[in-house]
C-alpha cells in the first residue's frame, strides 16, 4: 500500500511538472526580437529612410511582424510602411488612440502606438542590434606527463 501511495505521489509530481512546462507561453515574433535587443542593445537610429525594419502588430499574446520602411526625422518616427509581396510599400493607416507622428526610438525599438482596436504597433531596427559579444576562451586542461 505504501508503494502504491509513493508511486502515485511521484506520478502526480511528474504530471504537474509536465503540465507547467507545456503551459508556458510560446514566444511571438515581437518577444523574440525584443529579447535580442535587450541582450545586445542597439546603436542609435539616425535620421533617414530605412527599408530594413520590422513593423510589429500585437494583440494580447498574438503578434505578426512584417518587413517595412520608415522615415525618421529628428530621431523620431515620421511615417512607416509595410512591404507588400510585390516589393512595394504601403503606408500603415489605422485609427490611432494617440498621435503617431514623432514617435521616440529607444534602444532600436519605437515607442508603442495603440490603435482604437487595442493593437500595439512597434517598429524595430534590426540592423542596429549590436554584434554578439565574444565568449571567454577556456583554458586547456593540464596535460598528463
Amino acid at each position: 500500500m505504501k508503494r502504491i501511495f509513493t508511486l502515485s505521489l511521484i506520478f502526480l509530481g511528474f504530471s504537474v511538472a509536465i503540465a507547467q512546462n507545456s503551459a508556458s507561453p510560446e514566444l511571438n515574433c515581437y518577444n523574440k526580437w525584443a529579447m535580442k535587443f535587450e541582450e545586445r542593445t542597439a546603436d542609435e537610429v539616425e535620421d533617414g529612410t530605412y527599408t530594413d525594419v520590422i513593423v510589429s502588430f500585437r494583440n494580447g499574446a498574438f503578434a505578426e511582424c512584417y518587413n517595412g520602411k520608415v522615415i525618421v526625422k529628428d530621431k523620431k518616427v515620421q511615417n512607416f510602411y509595410i512591404e507588400l509581396e510585390d516589393g512595394t510599400f504601403e503606408q500603415v493607416v489605422r485609427v490611432w488612440k494617440s498621435d503617431v507622428k514623432d514617435l521616440p526610438i529607444v534602444n532600436g525599438i519605437s515607442k508603442s502606438v495603440v490603435t482604437k482596436d487595442n493593437v500595439l504597433v512597434n517598429i524595430l531596427w534590426i540592423k542596429k542590434i549590436r554584434p554578439k559579444k565574444a565568449s571567454p576562451r577556456k583554458a586547456p586542461d593540464p596535460m598528463e606527463d
